[in-house]
């Protein structure tokens, strides 16, 4: 169960959406209480007003709303609703990709920022890559924003750069890591995570360096042009590694 939002300062800036589970009340009038759930279309069936639509709105905007519809009705003289989030549905974003638990996930406080997102989520996966993508609507427009994990820790901005609000709708999505590929005469072929800027050598230390019978002359990376066909490359060793590419290491003749 969706827990609702856990302050003051979010109640008042969430909207209301279908599936919420809310509580309205008025003081001084036991009789008008009622747990209820917002319909699809937005809309409660509240006592003496008949169907009222409050999605879409804040919890302080629908209060006022029910009040006046009891006030103009003559059923209430000034009225105070209040109006108490039971639980939250309606507002949801999907976190897609390479996270530990992908999903649909309900935003529990207005205004959620990435990261709490991200951690409902289970955080991003040994496979995901360190660049985050959200993409939604902001006024209307299409939105989107890519954020680096290692730019903003290296800038000690971690905080700053992932104080991104999510809002109803948006898309969180992590892409595979830049992955390389060696095989030949090390110590571990297989697929090897590119970290930014590594270099060949990098990239052989990390596949556990060179077997007894492996030798770095005449080394070949086979890389993806942009046209898409396919280089065969003798690079140095401190050409920087790129996603895709197939590093061969040979066997030593001598």
């Amino acid at each position: 169960m969706a827990a609702a939002p856990s302050s003051a300062a979010n109640v008042a800036d969430y909207r209301l959406g279908p599936g919420d589970g809310i509580k309205i009340s008025v003081f001084q009038n036991p009789d008008l209480a009622l747990e209820t759930r917002i319909t699809d279309t937005g809309m409660v069936t509240y006592p003496l007003i008949g169907a009222v639509k409050i999605g879409g709105l804040t919890v302080p905007q629908a209060e006022q709303r029910i009040a006046n519809a009891l006030s103009s009705g003559n059923f209430v003289k000034q009225p105070q609703v209040s109006i108490l989030i039971m639980q939250v549905r309606g507002n949801q974003a999907a976190v897609l990709g390479h996270v530990n638990r992908p999903g649909r996930y309900p935003l529990e406080l207005a205004q959620m920022r990435l990261t709490d997102l991200l951690a409902v989520a289970g955080g991003v996966a040994e496979s995901g890559s360190d660049v985050v993508t959200l993409v939604g609507v902001r006024d209307g427009r299409p939105f989107k924003t890519q954020i680096s994990l290692s730019d903003a820790l290296a800038a000690g901005q971690l905080d700053s750069a992932f104080d991104t609000r999510v809002q109803d709708g948006d898309v969180v999505y992590v892409d595979r890591a830049p992955t390389a590929y060696i095989y030949g005469e090390v110590q571990r072929p297989g697929p090897l995570r590119v970290e930014r800027g590594m270099t060949l050598l990098q990239g052989l230390a990390a596949g556990g360096g060179l077997t007894a019978r492996g030798t770095d002359r005449g080394l070949k990376v086979h890389r993806k042009a942009s046209d898409g066909h396919v280089e065969v490359l003798q690079p140095s060793m401190s050409e920087p590694l790129r996603d895709g590419d197939v590093v061969y290491v040979r066997e030593s003749i001598f």
